[in-house]
């Protein structure tokens, strides 16, 4: 998939009274074996539909990685890079969605709230739409959220947005 412009990714608070911060870095790839990944149980039909044709639309490569999907083979699950970039579809609500103080990212046009995990990279959930995408990056993109680009028009595209 081509894009033919790459706009800077941003971050925000989900709070309105929230400052921008722009992220910038560079990725690199990960070795080892395919992970196996934990299915999803999407809250609907209606949201694993979407699920479904988002799995459809997904890039063959991300960052330069390679598509190579986890264990258990699902619709509902994709990886790149021997688990570096791994994107689940039909999660449930992060209850830090909740949280005021929470931050997001906005890429491409796609909102992520972004979780820092401990020992682990960033996870990102899509916000704003009828079904929960989660994408995980390795801890070689702790400070570089540019592979969430490349899941922008395949989201925009099967996952309706929710307001």
């Amino acid at each position: 998939m081509t894009h033919s412009r790459r706009r800077s990714p941003r971050y925000r608070a989900l709070a309105p009274s929230a400052a921008l911060l722009v992220l910038a870095g560079a990725g690199c790839s990960s070795g080892g074996a395919q992970p196996s990944v934990a299915v999803p149980t999407p809250s609907s039909s209606e949201a694993a539909g979407y699920c479904g044709k988002l799995h459809e639309e997904l890039p063959e490569t991300v960052a330069g990685l390679e598509r190579g999907d986890p264990s258990p083979d699902s619709d509902l699950t994709a990886g790149w890079g021997d688990g570096a970039i791994v994107l689940r579809c039909g999660v449930p609500r992060p209850p830090r969605m909740d949280d005021p103080q929470s931050r997001a990212v906005d890429a491409d046009g796609v909102n992520w709230l972004l979780e820092q995990r401990d020992d682990a990279g960033p996870r990102f959930t899509t916000t704003y739409r009828k079904a929960y995408v989660e994408v995980t990056l390795g801890v070689e993109y702790a400070h570089d959220i540019t592979p969430l680009s490349a899941f922008a028009v395949p989201v925009r595209k099967t996952v309706p947005d929710s307001l």
